[in-house]
């Protein structure tokens, strides 16, 4: 009984060492010298009044799971990431303009297993008022090809009890629709968001 309790003790110290080194957030660095510079412009189109904020931010992640040790136990791997604010200037009340760099962030090999390569899927951009936000990402491919991207949101949220609530929490995301036709017969009633990237050189 003994040697089981003293088995089980060691087990689980070795468990926790794991667990502790698999759990270790990477020291995250900057790329010294990127180069894929893109400006994003944010254009709003018809809405029916002011935002409380506008904000943005580039996403990032490893993308091969390879270079990261597995949990115990699930043996699967959890690929780090990291959101990176965008400053906005914003040049009217319909317009708003950052930069982004793609490769911000260095390749290394931050756990031992090799080159973790960090890719950046989405850049985001929110349009808060009260206690909603109007969501909208643009995607790597759209940003690289200086595709634009709209998506379409409707006034009636605008002026729900979310937007007119000023509780200090996580708000709730509007993502809106694709299409403007998508309201049907409040297609009227509803304003834009459109997102294009353009390369700086």
């Amino acid at each position: 009984m003994k040697r089981l309790a003293t088995i089980l003790i060691v087990l689980l110290a070795i468990a926790t060492t794991a667990c502790s080194q698999s759990m270790k957030k990477p020291d995250i660095k900057l790329n010294p010298h990127p180069r894929m510079r893109y400006e994003i412009t944010l254009t709003i189109e018809d809405a029916p009044g002011p935002f409380d904020t506008v904000e943005g931010s580039a996403g990032y992640e490893v993308a091969n799971g390879s270079c990261v040790p597995l949990t115990p136990f699930t043996g699967a791997t959890i690929e780090p990431t990291k959101n990176v604010p965008i400053a906005l200037t914003r040049l009217s009340d319909k317009v708003y303009k950052g930069e982004i760099y793609v490769d911000l962030l260095a390749d290394e090999d931050y756990f031992g297993l090799g080159l973790c390569r960090w890719s950046m899927p989405f850049a985001d951009f929110g349009l808060r008022i009260g206690n909603l936000l109007f969501g909208h990402s643009i995607a790597l491919n759209d940003i690289l090809e200086g595709k634009s991207d709209t998506r379409y949101f409707n006034h009636r949220s605008y002026f729900s009890d979310d937007a007119k609530s000023q509780k200090d929490n996580r708000p709730r995301v509007s993502s809106g629709r694709a299409n403007r036709s998508d309201f049907k017969e409040d297609s009227k009633s509803t304003f834009s968001t459109t997102l294009v990237a353009k390369k700086k050189f």
